[in-house]
């Protein structure tokens, strides 16, 4: 996210939360009424369905935003996912009714912020696209794709993501239960293509990853291919 635009909301009155790990922002369906940004840690936004299987949307780091699709529902606004801390987090939140003036004050800022809601919802159809596409494997390749280009250090043996996620998370990046994506990743281990160190993952054949998916690696957009 640009800085000169987070930094444009946070001069806009608002208030810090501070969440302890597992902690809700907001729960799925809860009235929605504020914006928030990022200041500190990671909250994982999540869909639960009725059947007990967990979707795991994106990941919501430092300097980014989240609570912006209600800002545009002209019926009753509810947040449409989950939003929980991963980790210790510090969130800056601006109630609705300061946020819309300023957008409509502020063209620029109005650009900026149908820019977010575009990129958020193209980032989302793009997940669903690899899941329908592509099944349960290519669901769980992408998310080892858009953890290379959100997390992604490259080092002598391959890229490290620098950030550990369990397996139980990883299943839920890609819409499938722990025990098919222990089976997905035992496979991907064993042809060389993935690795571990401690507790994070190295990809060490990121073409070949690509090439599981038919994809061409030059129409694979970072911004897009993304976990954030």
């Amino acid at each position: 996210m640009e800085q000169e635009l987070i930094n444009q909301l946070l001069a806009l009155p608002g208030e810090t939360i501070h969440l302890e790990k597992g902690e809700f922002l907001f729960h799925e369906g809860d009235i929605a009424d504020h914006f928030f940004i990022v200041r500190e840690g990671r909250l994982s936004i999540k869909k639960f369905e009725a059947s007990g299987h967990i979707f795991a949307h994106r990941l919501v780091g430092p300097n980014n935003v989240l609570g912006e699709i209600p800002l545009y529902e002209t019926n009753t606004r509810t947040y449409v996912f989950n939003a929980i801390a991963r980790e210790k987090c510090s969130v800056y939140s601006i109630r609705y009714d300061v946020l819309e003036p300023a957008i409509a004050k502020d063209h620029s800022l109005a650009i900026a912020m149908m820019k977010i809601y575009t990129l958020h919802m193209r980032r989302q159809q793009a997940k669903y696209r690899d899941l329908l596409l592509y099944g349960k494997k290519g669901a769980f390749y992408s998310t080892l794709l858009r953890l290379a280009n959100s997390y992604g250090i490259q080092r002598d043996d391959g890229i490290y993501i620098d950030i550990a996620l369990t397996n139980q998370e990883l299943a839920e990046f890609a819409a499938t239960s722990r025990e098919s994506l222990n089976r997905m990743l035992s496979e991907l281990r064993k042809l060389g293509y993935v690795a571990y160190d401690k507790h994070h993952l190295v990809i060490c054949d990121l073409d070949a990853l690509i090439g599981l998916l038919d994809l061409d690696s030059d129409t694979i957009d970072p911004n897009i291919s993304n976990i954030e």
